[in-house]
């Protein structure tokens, strides 16, 4: 049996880290650290007999994707219309809009 402890990071994780900045280390090495417990959680109720739509659930509320770039450039036209830096009447509005829109959303 190991002296490590489960939550000690991996030695490439480690390698990783070194000669990063710190803020950026920090980051990595919590992101690390949130992950490995996430997945002993996931491990944890699989082996417990949890469905699997409430384990895919749980994983995708803790880890969800990050908006596509259509759904990012939709929200920005919004919040500039909403400043007034864009031309809310005007016909360009109409047109960036269904452009971005004609966009295929990611698989």
């Amino acid at each position: 049996m190991t002296q490590q402890h489960p939550i000690t990071p991996p030695p490439e994780l480690v390698q990783q880290l070194y000669g990063l900045p710190q803020m950026r280390a920090i980051e990595k090495a919590y992101q690390a650290g949130a992950d490995q417990e996430l997945e002993a959680c996931r491990h944890w109720l699989e082996v417990n007999g949890a469905p699997r739509k409430f384990i895919d659930g749980l994983l995708a509320f803790r880890r969800p994707k990050p908006p596509s770039l259509k759904e990012e450039a939709l929200e920005e036209l919004d919040a500039a219309i909403l400043r007034g830096d864009c031309f809310s009447t005007s016909p360009a509005k109409d047109i960036l809009r269904r452009a971005i829109e004609s966009i295929p959303d990611p698989s």
